[in-house]
């Protein structure tokens, strides 16, 4: 995250507040032999008007030798296929707006994340018919 502007080098001081205070939904890792390749948190969120089932997905991390290779589509992959087969709702995303369109993200008008630059914040419904609007709060691990 050193190179990513919108990094405040918390992501691992995140992901272990998200476990230690029993936050962490979803722990997707992909390994190599015995190398740790990349990684995917999922915690629930919380939205302000009330809808549940729905959940954030971040940090997402890729060895920086490994980007570009694939890894990071394989573990978002992965990760919206568990969270469809947990019968998520839906899942939001702070992110670059390009990666995550690939995987059907979308900016959705009314569903917000204050702070979050034009565009880089997204949501995909997975089971839910339609959006939720509001606010989307994310564990305090975050900031």
């Amino acid at each position: 995250f050193a190179d990513i502007e919108s990094s405040d080098g918390q992501e691992a001081a995140i992901v272990d507040t998200l476990r230690d205070d029993d936050a962490l939904s979803l722990s997707v890792v992909a390994v190599e032999g015995v190398e740790t390749l990349g990684h995917v948190a999922v915690s629930p969120v919380r939205i302000d008007d009330g809808t549940g089932g729905w959940f954030g997905i971040g940090p997402v991390t890729v060895a920086p030798h490994r980007q570009s290779g694939g890894v990071g589509r394989a573990l978002l992959e992965r990760t919206i296929e568990m969270l469809a087969e947990g019968g998520a709702g839906g899942v939001v995303v702070f992110g670059e707006p390009d990666f995550y369109a690939r995987f059907g993200f979308e900016h959705v008008p009314g569903l917000d994340y204050p702070g979050a630059p034009e565009g880089h914040f997204q949501a995909l419904r997975i089971t839910d018919s339609q959006f939720p609007s509001g606010v989307v709060h994310y564990h305090p691990a975050f900031g």
